[in-house]
């Protein structure tokens, strides 16, 4: 008769993760928007831009990449020699499927000459066709330095929208991608969340739809929300972006805040605290990126970190 396993405990996994990291000297990096317990065990928790900054300074050896799929390939390309682990290869990212590289190549040919700028949500085969990459954080900040009048924006029309707002001078030709755990956030709901908490003010990730944006006290990256919350004099706060950033917001602030309805991503959720220790354990699923694709990619990657925070 085969014997049953005991599911171990949040303290069991992550003393047996610890113990891992250490024999293979490696290093956990985990998204804002990582399920909590997977935020406990990381050594660096951020957004897309922060943590493709840890990234591109860590000496370890390995690097095990709490996020989705394009996160742990950004990773790849910032440390071709070292090995990058992907927990679950389920975790993939909605929005960076939205667009392939046939697709891009299409919209290139329909505007030539048109520089293109890469939300960084997206393939490392689609990051290999632009000019350069982009965050939520920074992407206003670079497009306002641009020189060019015409710009492809893609995968994200929304970000590209708000991006817009700032920039009237010049004409934005967006990609229709989205990001449907975003998408969900309805004006409607968070109308009614500040009439039933009047005092609380409204933060917002630009990947939520304009109506919504309109609402916000602030728009801002994941950790650019996490700083403004952090430094306001509120205590209450509603905040437009994916639930599980709500238990850092919580942990590191202090502050009360408010998720809207729906706003989960399954994607993010896949990854496991044994989904880690079995990616440090087996060393598997290691991220693979073709050389040709990694060395283009590295380009548009490397002057996004250039470009820094803008929020």
């Amino acid at each position: 008769m085969a014997v049953v396993e005991e599911p171990q405990s949040y303290e069991e996994l992550s003393q047996e993760i610890h113990a891992l990291k250490e024999e293979r000297h490696a290093i956990i990096l985990g998204h804002n928007y990582q399920r909590p317990e997977v935020q406990l065990v990381s050594d660096h928790l951020g957004d897309s831009l922060g943590l493709s900054m840890a990234a591109s300074k860590t000496d370890a050896e390995v690097i095990v990449f709490c996020g989705v799929d394009f996160m742990a390939e950004t990773a790849k390309i910032l440390n071709p020699t070292k090995l990058v682990l992907h927990p679950d290869v389920r975790a993939q990212c909605p929005m960076a499927a939205m667009i392939d590289v046939e697709g891009l190549r299409e919209m290139k040919r329909a505007y030539p000459g048109v520089p293109v700028v890469a939300y960084v949500n997206t393939s490392a085969a689609c990051k290999a066709e632009v000019d350069l990459c982009v965050t939520s954080s920074n992407a206003l900040k670079v497009i306002s330095k641009m020189s060019e009048k015409r710009i492809i924006f893609v995968p994200d029309t929304n970000l590209s929208l708000y991006v817009q707002r700032f920039v009237p001078d010049k004409e934005l030709i967006p990609w229709p991608g989205f990001c449907p755990t975003h998408q969900r956030v309805r004006a409607e709901d968070v109308r009614r969340l500040k009439a039933e908490h009047p005092e609380a003010e409204v933060v917002a990730h630009p990947e939520c739809t304009p109506d919504v944006l309109d609402l916000a006290d602030q728009v801002a990256s994941t950790e650019g929300i996490l700083t403004y919350i952090a430094k306001s004099p509120k205590d209450l706060f509603i905040v437009a972006t994916e639930h599980n950033m709500l238990h850092r917001i919580r942990r590191e602030t202090g502050k009360r805040v408010i998720g809207l309805p729906g706003c989960v991503c399954p994607n993010m959720a896949q990854i496991s605290l044994a989904d880690v220790r079995d990616a440090l354990r087996n060393l598997e699923p290691h991220v693979e990126i073709p050389q040709e694709i990694l060395e283009r990619a590295r380009v548009p990657v490397e002057r996004m970190l250039a470009a820094g925070r803008g929020d």
